[in-house]
């Protein structure tokens, strides 16, 4: 989710960059920084992926609950503690912010619940079976 975040919020629309409270220069840096992690992060995910395949312990319905419960709090993460607690950056400037927040913090936790709604089902699926 960072990656969209980044690519479609940061570098399409230009609506922000990850950090807005310097000049655009650190802007820039910030999303460079921010691309960077969100990079590293997703390699270290694939190959944590490809061991398990390795290992055959992959079980695909808990992985997309892991990932659909990874894009959601990411989301909730950005929304709440960048957006509103720390103050980094904002959805978008000079406009009116609540339909934005309203709408990235709902669509969080509708990522977030569905993940978690995968993985109860999933859990529910490996204790029945033999």
């Amino acid at each position: 989710m960072a990656a969209v975040d980044e690519i479609v919020f940061h570098q399409i629309l230009h609506w922000h960059h990850f950090y807005d409270r310097s000049t655009p220069a650190a802007g820039l840096v910030s999303d460079g920084l921010l691309h960077t992690a969100e990079l590293l992060a997703l390699v270290a995910g694939l190959v944590l992926y490809a061991d398990l395949r390795r290992r055959r312990a992959l079980s695909p319905v808990h992985g997309w609950g892991g990932f659909l419960l990874g894009l959601g709090g990411f989301q909730l993460f950005d929304g709440i503690v960048d957006h509103k607690v720390l103050r980094v950056h904002q959805i978008r400037y000079d406009v009116d912010l609540a339909p934005y927040d309203w709408a990235w913090n709902l669509a969080g936790l509708v990522l977030l619940l569905a993940g978690l709604g995968v993985l109860v089902r999933a859990g529910r699926r490996v204790r029945r079976s033999p």
